[in-house]
């Protein structure tokens, strides 16, 4: 629900022409790096440099690699309100030059080194990710520590990257589902910032200029609420020091701003009318916080109820036994701040209510008896050996894992621990998870027709 962009800039023909034999041999060495010994011993080591900064570390020297991934609390939710889309635009601008170095100069540097460097803004956070050449480690560091501690945010970077995605939001405001979406969003969570649009608007990015986008990094870019993790070929002394070139001019703690809890407001119909060959629906149920006892008992609820793209409760009614959808699915939504169950799908434009009458049918189902025991075990063993593939499977991949643990204080020896939480969930846990978040009434988005949405 987040919105990220990840800008790449247009680069010369020089640029491309000099770095050519680095990318070639930077793409075929991290093009899906394989399952290797980071994910068959899983070492994770706490590294602390000199000035106190923290870093999650694997070892892994199969390939000659090194995967950096980074995280600053405070994402979208930070734009002022009326500059919507602030941390969307900064993210774009980190390697359109740094230091003495402009766009050109900084992007034709980051080439010859071998390197790829990203950054993005989800709501709550504000990420950034290097993958470099082991042996080009040095200049590879240097350029993202001033993309970190010196943006230059000049002034012609600034101006194309808002053209860019001015264009990208006026061709989404053709499809009806970004209104409905802007509805859904205002209905569920008011005035508060997860109602804003993450990119933007066109009246918003006009009214952003450098000035703001250097006060927005100096408060969210600090030594403070920074979570790193490295996956790859450099040891821990190594790593320990290269923590504080990178990060240790930053100010010691961020400036943000405070941003409140909200609970989704449910119980509503959110209905936009509008003549499309389908009917797309959205209901949203109370969710519950990541650091609750039972959160996995939830979990495992919600894998059976429309977790599962092919075996839940929801595909087998909706899909299997009705042909009312090509898919249909259930997730739970964890922000810093706000927590939901969504079951989404889509159907046919006359088949609108027979379908969402049918998802509530399953949704009291699961709330009056909850899962079988034969469903749970199913469950819990698809959970299990399914989290080495979806979160494990390339250097890129452990280190995004291994940021998001340390973001939610899960702590270091989190994934030897999953296993056992999971399998001690009993069935009267997801019985009761089941009657505690999908007994309440939920909000309804409902876009297509206007029969559709008359249920």
């Amino acid at each position: 629900m987040g919105a990220m962009i990840d800008m790449i800039s247009g680069r010369t023909l020089h640029a491309r022409a000099m770095s050519l034999a680095a990318g070639v041999m930077l793409a075929l060495a991290l093009i899906g790096v394989p399952l290797t010994q980071a994910q068959a011993a899983m070492k994770i080591q706490e590294v602390t440099s000199a000035k106190g900064i923290t870093a999650w570390l694997v070892e892994d020297y199969s390939v000659p690699i090194i995967a950096m991934r980074f995280a600053f609390d405070g994402g979208a939710t930070q734009d002022p309100k009326g500059k919507e889309g602030l941390a969307n635009l900064m993210t774009a601008l980190f390697d359109e030059g740094a230091g003495d170095m402009d766009s050109e100069a900084f992007q034709i540097r980051l080439d010859d080194a071998g390197a790829e460097m990203r950054f993005s803004a989800s709501r709550d956070q504000l990420y950034g990710s290097m993958r470099m050449l082991a042996d080009q480690k040095g200049e590879a560091t240097e350029l993202l520590r001033l993309a970190i501690t010196e943006p230059r945010f000049d002034a012609a970077p600034i101006a194309r990257i808002k053209s860019q995605i001015v264009a990208g939001i006026q061709a989404s405001a053709k499809e009806p589902e970004t209104e409905a979406q802007r509805r859904w969003l205002a209905a569920l969570y008011g005035d508060h910032p997860y109602a804003r649009p993450d990119d933007g608007t066109e009246e918003s990015l006009a009214a952003i200029g450098a000035e703001d986008l250097r006060a927005l990094h100096t408060a969210i870019f600090a030594r403070g609420k920074l979570n790193i993790a490295v996956v790859g070929a450099i040891d821990a002394e190594t790593l320990r020091q290269d923590l504080d070139r990178i990060f240790g001019a930053l100010p010691a703690e961020p400036t943000l701003a405070t941003v409140a809890d909200v609970t989704p407001k449910l119980d509503q119909k959110i209905v936009y009318t509008y003549a499309l060959p389908q009917t797309s629906l959205q209901l949203a149920y109370p969710g519950i916080e990541r650091d609750r006892p039972e959160f996995f008992a939830a979990v495992l609820m919600n894998q059976i109820l429309g977790g599962s793209a092919f075996t839940s409760r929801l595909f087998k009614e909706v899909r299997e036994k009705r042909g009312l959808t090509y898919g249909v699915s259930s997730s739970m939504v964890n922000y810093e701040h706000a927590s939901a169950l969504v079951i989404s799908t889509s159907t046919r434009a006359d088949k609108g209510e027979e379908t969402l009458g049918v998802i509530r049918d399953v949704v009291r189902t699961m709330a009056e008896t909850g899962p079988t025991e034969e469903e749970l075990e199913a469950a819990k063993k698809y959970l299990i050996g399914a989290y080495p593939i979806n979160n494990l499977d390339s250097s890129s991949a452990i280190a995004s894992t291994l940021v998001e643990l340390q973001i939610d204080d899960l702590g270091i020896d989190y994934m030897d621990r999953r296993g056992a939480l999971i399998d001690a969930v009993t069935v009267e846990e997801a019985r009761q998870a089941a009657q505690k978040l999908l007994t309440v009434e939920p909000a309804v988005l409902t876009i297509g027709p206007e029969a559709a949405g008359e249920n």
